[in-house]
């Protein structure tokens, strides 16, 4: 085993994983995270903890990770270029292999204008790909990038994130494979609407034998409204809801909106469940967390699998 995590358990089972998501708060109200947690408890098999999302200052994603450890939940530490160079990303990923940590998400960042100080520096010291290399150096060699050698053990299951839907739709796949190349373990994609286009996708991934080279997890969020169904498809980048879609969304009274969102999400994820080479699901509730235990049971998705 790579990191004796819980999530990389899963997958070598061969049972479907499922992954949630929460938001640390804008302070340091831990109740914020300990409120979500008890919703996600037992019906994922770890959480997503975000850093600093939409480039919003947030309680760090390394503290809310023992948050959720000393709960019982098992973390998903994400971590972005945008903010540290490879000093700092060396000594927190130190810090939370001492705390417990044992997964993480290698990201780039949302970009600094769009979150509240645009005046930001960033810093992109290295990318992604290359974060990924480098955890994967640190864990698999015992090494830094200087070439020191790391003292005591070092375990850590890679995880990035892939966009099907963004353009050059041609690029989609190679950068897949370059995530691979560098070491990732795991993928989670972007939410999911159009399902022919990540079909085709993955199409393309098992072409290339990709699938066999690392877990796929397809990614997936409950629209609440007809509204938020626009809102997604015309302002968010690299997310495309189909017009029927839409349009179903608009088909019903307002105050049914939310329940023909969850109905959609639950005809995606029987469909996801059958496309070949995917290995689990990524449910990003956006502060619907007290919403998860009926969506994972209404998805299929329970029992989650118990290990020592």
């Amino acid at each position: 085993m790579k990191s004796n995590s819980n999530l990389e358990k899963v997958f070598a089972s061969g049972q479907l994983a499922v992954t949630g998501e929460l938001g640390p708060p804008k302070g340091t109200n831990i109740k914020v995270i300990e409120e979500k947690a008890k919703h996600l408890k037992g019906m994922v098999d770890a959480v997503n903890l975000t850093d600093n999302q939409t480039a919003i200052v947030r309680l760090s994603s390394i503290a809310s990770a023992k948050i959720l450890l000393d709960i019982g939940l098992e973390p998903v530490m994400q971590m972005v270029c945008r903010d540290r160079n490879r000093l700092a990303m060396q000594s927190d990923l130190f810090g939370a292999v001492a705390l417990g940590v044992r997964n993480m998400l290698c990201l780039s960042g949302d970009h600094q204008v769009f979150g509240n100080h645009p005046q930001a520096k960033n810093v992109y010291d290295i990318d992604s790909v290359q974060m990924i290399n480098m955890v994967k150096t640190m864990r698999d060699e015992g090494k830094l990038l200087s070439g020191d050698e790391i003292d005591g053990e070092f375990k850590m299951f890679i995880g990035a994130a892939e966009n099907p839907f963004g353009d050059p739709f041609a690029s989609r796949v190679p950068r897949l494979a370059k995530k691979i190349a560098a070491g990732v373990d795991f993928i989670q994609t972007q939410c999911i609407y159009d399902m022919e286009r990540f079909k085709k996708w993955m199409e393309g991934a098992r072409a290339r034998g990709l699938h066999e080279k690392c877990f796929i997890m397809a990614g997936v969020t409950p629209l609440k409204s007809a509204g938020m169904a626009n809102y997604m498809n015309n302002k968010v980048s690299g997310i495309s809801i189909p017009e029927d879609i839409i349009k179903r969304m608009k088909g019903v009274p307002k105050e049914q909106q939310a329940e023909e969102g969850i109905k959609i999400m639950v005809e995606q994820i029987d469909e996801l469940r059958k496309v070949e080479g995917v290995k689990g699901i990524h449910l990003m509730a956006i502060e619907w967390e007290h919403r998860v235990p009926e969506l994972v049971e209404r998805a299929g998705l329970l029992p989650r699998p118990k290990f020592d």
